[in-house]
C-alpha cells in the first residue's frame, strides 16, 4: 500500500526572511540602538537595550499594500525620504581613486602593474556602488529603516518637507526623546 500524497502549495510569492532594522534615534540624532523586527508580526513594542524602556510601536497604517513602509512606526510621521548608506570602505576608495587619477595623469601608468592596480581599483570602486545599501530616512524622528520594501512613491532628501516638519515637530516617544524631553516636563 502506498502512503497517501500529501498536497502542498506552492506559492510564487517568496517569504522576505530579513527582518527589518530600525536605528531610532534620539533627540540630538544619535542612534541609540539597532533593532530587528519582523514587519509581517507587527511587535507592538520593542526594547531599545539592556535596562531601556520599552518603545511602542505604531503599526496602524504604517505599511502600504505591498508591505512597503509609509509611515514611521516610533513617531508616526508620514514623511519619509530614500537615501543611500555606502561601506566604510568607500572613503579610501575614493581617495585611491583620486591617487590613480593622479598617476595616470603624471605619466606613469605606462607601467603593466600599474595598469593591474588601476583596473583592481576601478573594480573595486564599482562594487562599492553596488553594494550601496538604500534606507529609509524619517524625517520627523530621524530613526533609519534598512532591509525593508521600499516604495516606488518614496523620494530623496527634499529641504522644503525637512524645513516643513521641522516647523511642527513630532511626537516622539519618551524613550527617543532625550534628557532634553524630560527637563522640559519637569518645568
Amino acid at each position: 500500500m502506498h502512503a497517501p500524497l500529501r498536497s502542498r502549495r506552492r506559492s510564487g510569492a517568496k517569504y522576505h526572511l530579513r527582518f527589518m532594522r530600525i536605528e531610532p534615534r534620539d533627540a540630538s540624532g544619535r542612534r541609540l540602538s539597532r533593532v530587528d523586527v519582523d514587519e509581517r508580526a507587527r511587535p507592538a513594542r520593542v526594547t531599545l537595550a539592556e535596562g531601556a524602556q520599552d518603545v511602542y510601536l505604531r503599526w496602524d497604517g504604517a505599511l502600504d499594500d505591498a508591505g512597503a513602509l509609509r509611515r514611521c512606526v516610533l513617531c508616526d510621521c508620514g514623511e519619509l525620504y530614500v537615501r543611500k548608506s555606502f561601506p566604510q570602505v568607500t572613503p579610501f576608495v575614493v581617495v585611491l581613486a583620486f591617487s590613480g587619477t593622479v598617476v595616470a595623469l603624471l605619466g606613469y601608468s605606462a607601467n603593466p602593474l600599474v595598469f593591474g592596480l588601476l583596473a583592481v581599483l576601478l573594480t573595486l570602486d564599482a562594487l562599492t556602488l553596488l553594494l550601496a545599501q538604500r534606507q529609509v530616512v524619517c524625517y520627523g524622528c530621524g530613526a533609519v529603516y534598512a532591509r525593508l520594501r521600499i516604495a516606488r512613491y518614496l523620494r530623496r532628501w527634499d529641504r522644503s518637507v525637512a524645513e516643513r516638519v521641522a516647523k511642527d515637530p513630532v511626537d516622539l516617544p519618551t524613550a527617543l526623546a532625550g534628557p532634553a524631553h524630560e527637563t522640559e516636563q519637569s518645568k
